[in-house]
């Protein structure tokens, strides 16, 4: 797979702070970039980000948790960015997602952490909940239903199906890379405008994004679309950790109310609304977010 230079580096050097660093970590046979903050020794957390995105989403919130006495962990997920792009679908099985992550709190010299995620890092983050609970101390969902939640919903509803056209053209095979590599990427910064706010993304925001994505290509990131309809379901459908579920409810992809239905599969959760956010909920509230969470795994 043929690999550019990028116009600007995306490793943890985006970060004007000095003790956020990059590493490189084996993981589950693939090389993971990932950036980390904070002691080693204090409660970890691992934030885990979605499509099109890069570790860089979660910019807004490791400062804060850092401060707060955690120590974070931020991979860019296999495909993505600087992290290696194993070739073929089943590598992106949420199966081997969720080992991609105990895997790399093993790496911490950990047995649990604490897990947040967004958008497909959400679906990741479920998925570990569901596969591998005892790994997990609290979980943090942005965004993101409940998987069972999904697809009944697509089942149910017109309205969601109508919202979820692109996971079905992404099952197609070489044309989603084609309409997406064309003109500088053009329609994957569509993606990132027109699922946000206004001013949520500025151009040399949108320059990074860039660059992250040339780093491995458009096909690893198709890829997570179609195995994640290819993966097989977890033996169980209840959460038994305590949940956060953050919601941006001017989600023009996914229905608010399979926020609420997401509850009703968790032993213990919570769920905070934000009226006027979009889907990228930890931008659009970052301070409200950010704080929830704060409370949540403290």
């Amino acid at each position: 797979m043929a690999v550019t230079d990028p116009p600007t580096d995306t490793d943890a050097s985006l970060l004007t702070d000095p003790d956020i660093e990059s590493t490189y970590r084996d993981i589950n046979g693939v090389e993971l970039h990932v950036v980390a903050a904070g002691d080693p020794d204090d409660p970890l957390v691992v934030l885990l980000h979605g499509h099109p995105d890069f570790w860089y989403g979660w910019r807004n919130q490791i400062g804060p948790l850092v401060d707060a006495g955690f120590r974070v962990v931020v991979p860019d997920q296999r495909g993505s960015n600087l992290s290696e792009a194993p070739d073929g679908i089943d590598a992106y099985r949420q199966s081997e997602l969720s080992v991609d992550v105990c895997e790399l709190i093993d790496s911490e010299g950990r047995e649990t952490a604490h897990l947040v995620g967004h958008d497909f890092g959400g679906f990741v983050a479920w998925n570990v909940a569901l596969r591998h609970p005892s790994v997990v101390d609290r979980l943090g969902i942005l965004n993101v239903p409940h998987p069972t939640v999904y697809r009944e919903t697509l089942r149910s509803s017109v309205e969601q199906i109508v919202r979820s056209w692109y996971v079905w053209f992404y099952q197609l095979p070489k044309l989603p890379e084609w309409m997406l590599r064309r003109n500088d990427m053009a329609n994957m910064v569509a993606s990132l405008e027109i699922t946000s706010n206004p001013e949520t993304f500025d151009e040399e925001t949108i320059n990074r994004y860039r660059a992250a994505w040339q780093h491995t290509g458009i096909e690893p990131r198709i890829h997570w679309y179609r195995g994640f309809r290819r993966s097989e379901r977890p033996a169980q459908n209840t959460i038994s950790n305590q949940t956060l579920i953050c919601w941006g409810e001017d989600d023009i992809a996914l229905l608010p109310s399979m926020a609420e239905k997401s509850v009703e599969y968790c032993n213990d959760a919570q769920l905070q609304l934000y009226p006027d956010a979009s889907h990228w909920v930890q931008h659009d509230e970052r301070e409200g977010v950010t704080e929830a969470l704060l409370r949540h795994l403290a």
